[in-house]
């Protein structure tokens, strides 16, 4: 019997020529990352453990992103712990402000991580750089402790789910409302446990970005990670930004998978998630004159390029309702000098929007745009938990840069249809 895309990763990296479901095995670890919220954590647990020097100062990546610029003195106190655990332990990626970006849009921009790779992470959606075809999941962070002292972690093999998506994408789809779609499918535990490997003629034809924002969801289904094969498209992007070799893989013609599940998107509309789980997807016409107080377009799931230029182009020569605030983030100093430099930032600012410098911010609620009792945002990350964003009492409903956009401009929930797009 062969092995999927994730089984020949965990293989390569614990030594095993076969690897099965189920099977616990110790894996080297490629790239183990911090950021603010958790590697205080792991740092405190590293010096309690008696270790003196982490296994690899230059697999060690740190990243202030989620409560950063500092948004207090509590968040102060932890962005120093990572700066200065970096300086002691000569950590070659410690992203500074100014150099920082959200740290699943950074790392893959860096080249950090490559096809092939096993990552490992202090954040649930380090699934992400399953687009690039490297197997990657979030960890405690006393796991991230013990990798910093290692190298090494313990996983248990996951089955794969292989999810196949006929048709061409319809106009204004992308990631975000296949994503969407799917876990509205099979619910936000469908995937426990388990590998979920996108693939089909839609996928082909989705940009990088688009990809990204898949895998970065596939935890929102319970899944342990995300995954694309690497294809020409995976290669342009990685090419010129790896910074190291990397070995692909691809799943067997007589890989056995736990499931198969196929979707047709061709006649697939822009999705949105309704309050208060990510599974709560429907098409964007179910959404019925939901007036709304907050857009907030950037985050780890669409704060890329690709997804500035969508926003921008629906938002080009029109105005945010005057009723609303509308928050645009870009995911990296990369991502904001190209953005600024392709005009964006002037068709955002025309439309009455603020441009934040790269961060976290009102994703997981941490600042830069926490929602009052009883008011509504469209915001294109991840969760859409109760209180996710602000107040108990807040709603927020998940969309892609498009919806986002359109629903900025017209003070509810719409479709880039809605405003003759």
């Amino acid at each position: 019997m062969g092995m999927t895309i994730t089984e020949k990763i965990i293989a390569s990296h614990s030594g095993e020529d076969h690897v099965r479901p189920g099977q616990l095995v110790t894996a080297k670890v490629d790239v183990a990352l911090g950021s603010d919220p958790t590697a205080p954590l792991a740092i405190e647990q590293f010096y309690r453990s008696g270790a003196k020097r982490v296994y690899d100062p230059d697999k060690v990546v740190m990243v202030p992103d989620h409560f950063a610029p500092n948004k207090d003195i509590i968040s102060a106190e932890k962005c120093k712990m990572l700066r200065d655990f970096s300086r002691e332990q000569g950590l070659k990626y410690h992203f500074e402000i100014g150099e920082m970006g959200v740290q699943h849009v950074l790392l893959p921009e860096q080249g950090l991580v490559v096809p092939g790779d096993l990552a490992i992470g202090a954040d649930s959606h380090t699934c992400t750089y399953g687009a690039l075809g490297a197997f990657a999941t979030g960890v405690g962070s006393t796991d991230l402790a013990a990798v910093m002292i290692s190298g090494e972690l313990w996983f248990k093999v996951p089955s794969t789910m292989k999810f196949v998506y006929k048709g061409r994408l319809p106009k204004w789809i992308g990631g975000k409302d296949l994503i969407l779609h799917t876990i509205g499918r099979i619910g936000v535990s469908g995937a426990i446990y388990r590998a979920m490997e996108f693939s089909g003629e839609a996928i082909n034809e989705l940009p990088m970005d688009g990809r990204f924002t898949m895998a970065n969801m596939a935890v929102e289904a319970g899944a342990k990670n995300g995954i694309f094969a690497v294809d020409e498209k995976t290669r342009q992007y990685v090419n010129g930004r790896a910074k190291r070799e990397f070995q692909v893989f691809a799943s067997d013609p007589d890989a056995d998978y736990a499931e198969v599940l196929e979707f047709d998107v061709a006649g697939l509309e822009p999705q949105v998630a309704f309050p208060h789980l990510p599974s709560n997807s429907r098409g964007v016409s179910e959404a019925k004159d939901i007036r709304i107080d907050q857009v907030f377009i950037g985050s780890c799931t669409n704060g890329r390029i690709g997804d500035l230029r969508e926003a921008a182009t629906v938002l080009k020569g029109k105005k945010r309702d005057p009723r609303l605030r509308l928050i645009i983030i870009p995911g990296t100093p990369q991502v904001w000098r190209q953005a600024m430099a392709e005009g964006l930032f002037d068709i955002f600012a025309d439309a009455g929007a603020a441009i934040s410098t790269p961060t976290c911010g009102p994703c997981l609620g941490g600042h830069m745009g926490i929602l009052a009792d009883g008011e509504k945002a469209v915001a294109t990350s991840n969760r859409n938990f109760k209180g996710r964003m602000g107040h108990p009492k807040s709603e927020v409903y998940l969309a892609g840069p498009a919806v986002a956009a359109a629903s900025a401009v017209l003070g509810k929930i719409a479709g880039p249809k809605e405003l003759g797009l």
